[in-house]
């Protein structure tokens, strides 16, 4: 018998998050480990009336496939996958990551230039179905945060079980003072930047594409962007840990980054292409039930009193414009010492909201 927390999620996932329905035709991809979740949002699927097909990920799949595949295996458009997901209302990514170091030592150009050959299918499924992402507690997840399985299990199950309609009411605040702002000032150590958001569209995390969710989420406009930002937590991309970064920004680009660990790594991805040395997200943290970082962006962007920004592509509802194939979201923690200003506003400080 499942766990009681296992079905409550499967319930927030279908019939609050992605709102299947009858006749829907489901993609549910997930990772072996879950497959005790992704039974249940079958199960579910089954009893709206729904379509489902389940996609399971065998583990070690990725790597055999990045080691091995040549240039011009990368460079193959995935056609099926293509036509699969255009005939498909609603995608649910189910991760369960075995162990999430699988890729580091895989030369990061392939994994670069896999990403934009597929990137047509990435932005059908964010732009054209109704998705959802979530990440199921493993021994793996649970060590790369030092947690116990159980203590990460509750630290998963506690963070997402929420009556989300409610946590949206409470975040409405924000994106309105937000949407009516000009320029965002952010300022802590090593820190002092601003951007302008102007005309653009805040979007509240309510659950419906992340879970756990809470975030208010906003594209500042790409060439408006001055000042330097130091993230206090490592950046994670690719299966990659680039520590102690540092970046720079002039007219809205990355004029200069350094990290103290994978710098290099930091830099190609910097320059995968036109895009992908501008912001393309400006996010603020706002799930006070998540409190420690776990090296997993689903959680740690959303930590109550921390901001997030992304290099590369912007959100369309934001009415960002942006493009790129790259999308590395970064997080500083502004809980000690650090201060939000919207224009002349000082609307947080020390990671507590003011409004």
């Amino acid at each position: 018998m499942a766990d009681e927390r296992i079905r409550k999620v499967a319930d927030i996932l279908v019939n609050y998050s992605t709102k299947v329905k009858k006749g829907d035709r489901v993609l549910i991809n997930f990772d072996w480990q879950a497959r005790e979740l992704a039974l249940e949002c079958y199960k579910l699927c089954i009893i709206n009336g729904a379509l489902p097909k389940l996609d399971a990920n065998v583990p070690g799949q990725a790597y055999i496939y990045y080691k091995h595949a040549a240039e011009h295996q990368l460079k193959s458009f995935p056609k099926v996958s293509f036509y699969e997901v255009k005939n498909t209302e609603v995608c649910m990514f189910i991760g369960a990551d075995e162990n999430t170091r699988e890729l580091t030592n895989i030369d990061p150009s392939k994994i670069s230039m896999r990403r934009k050959i597929t990137r047509p299918i990435s932005d059908w499924r964010v732009n054209k179905t109704r998705w959802i992402i979530f990440d199921f507690p493993t021994n793996s997840l649970a060590q790369e945060a030092d947690m116990s399985l159980e203590e990460f299990e509750d630290f998963v199950f506690r963070s997402a079980i929420k009556d989300w309609k409610r946590e949206a009411r409470k975040m409405e605040g924000i994106k309105k003072a937000l949407d009516a702002t000009n320029i965002v000032r952010i300022i802590g150590e090593e820190t002092d930047i601003r951007m302008s958001v102007k005309g653009r569209n805040g979007v509240v995390g309510d659950g419906s594409n992340n879970m756990p969710d809470g975030e208010v989420f906003t594209a500042p406009l790409e060439r408006t962007v001055e000042g330097k930002i130091f993230f206090s937590f490592p950046a994670i991309y690719g299966g990659r840990e680039v520590e102690g970064v540092r970046l720079e920004f002039k007219k809205g680009k990355v004029i200069k980054a350094t990290a103290t660990k994978n710098q290099d790594y930091l830099k190609k991805m910097i320059a995968m292409d036109a895009g992908s040395s501008y912001l393309g997200e400006l996010g603020l943290g706002c799930n006070y039930t998540i409190t420690k970082f776990v090296k997993n962006i689903l959680f740690d962007e959303k930590i109550g009193g921390t901001i997030h920004m992304a290099l590369g592509s912007a959100y369309k509802e934001c009415k960002g414009t942006n493009e790129s194939a790259l999308h590395w979201d970064m997080i500083k923690d502004l809980r000690k010492g650090g201060e939000i200003w919207f224009d002349k506003r000082l609307v947080q400080k020390d990671g507590k909201w003011l409004i």
